[in-house]
């Protein structure tokens, strides 16, 4: 099967074709896939070498002529690296573009933690007016890119993975996806990790919803789904631990509920080793996730009792 990033070059070079709207910034990350697509666009794909400041600010710049540029490196250089002009070119100045990463929170492990991004989400969760999609399947990049590229002039992060689901699923940029329905809590699968999530919930009396869009948040999707399974919650996000749970609080603010926010952790992990074992290390492999959602869902999701 090929890989998110696979996708996203063929999508947005159809994209460039179909819309004179549509731009591509990139900072050498990625220049090869697009060799076609700078014959036929050549004012439309550019490339700014390796300055990620001014890939943000030459891409702000084309969006204040009214052109959607498509923003593209590792989420550690798009994101971490130009902050302060993600903040002012596109937030101060009100600008919209679509920035889509690659590498994720350690999808290449070898390259260190120069490479990694487990904080990006959070990052832009202190700005204003993001959309973030979090694929879990190529076919659900390729449609979350088109969704992206289509949402007006809005600032949207397409945050793509090597990791991948076994199987697509329907998603529609916004709302969540009931997969399983059950009675004792609620856990909130993102993006790549609802095969895993799935599989540490095999014989637990738990709704998995299945999030590939998490900002905006949905927050009646959790709402619904909490009225028949109860307001403890599980978050489990390819990120920074915790991203969301101050949005699943705000979601039930109204209610008693309780919220285990699980996902990457802060430290560090210096022996770079493949990404199955930095997933496990994170405790986010089935194992791992089985042991604190059984733990914190307890027995009234039926864990202890044999499943």
């Amino acid at each position: 099967m090929d890989t998110m990033r696979d996708r996203f070059a063929p999508v947005v070079s159809r994209l460039l074709d179909e819309d004179p709207r549509v731009a591509v910034v990139l900072a050498e990350i990625g220049k090869d896939a697009f060799h076609e697509a700078v014959a036929r666009h050549p004012a439309r794909v550019i490339n700014v070498g390796i300055r990620e400041q001014l890939l943000v600010g030459a891409a702000a710049g084309m969006a204040l002529t009214g052109l959607r540029p498509v923003v593209h490196t590792f989420a550690s250089f798009l994101v971490e690296r130009p902050f302060e002009q993600v903040k002012l070119d596109f937030g101060h100045q009100g600008t919209g573009a679509v920035l889509v990463s690659a590498a994720a929170s350690f999808d290449w492990p070898a390259g260190g933690f120069t490479h990694m991004a487990p904080g990006d989400v959070a990052l832009l969760d202190t700005l204003d007016g993001w959309t973030v999609h979090v694929p879990g399947h190529p076919d659900e990049a390729e449609t979350l890119l088109r969704h992206a590229v289509a949402a007006g002039d809005d600032r949207v992060y397409v945050r793509l993975s090597v990791q991948s689901n076994r199987q697509a699923r329907p998603v529609d940029g916004a709302r969540f996806l009931t997969v399983r329905e059950g009675r004792a809590g609620v856990v909130i699968a993102v993006g790549p990790l609802l095969d895993a999530v799935l599989d540490a919930t095999e014989g637990m009396d738990a709704t998995v919803l299945y999030a590939t869009t998490v900002r905006p948040f949905d927050t009646a999707g959790l709402r619904r789904a909490s009225e028949a399974a109860g307001t403890d919650v599980v978050l489990v996000e390819p990120y920074l631990a915790g991203t969301s749970t101050g949005a699943a609080n705000d979601a039930l603010a109204d209610l008693p509920h309780r919220v285990l926010g699980l996902g990457v952790d802060r430290r560090e992990l210096r022996r770079y080793g493949t990404v199955e074992e930095h997933t496990a290390a994170h405790g986010l492999d089935a194992r791992g996730l089985r042991e604190r959602i059984g733990g914190f869902l307890g027995a009234a999701a039926g864990v202890g009792s044999g499943v």
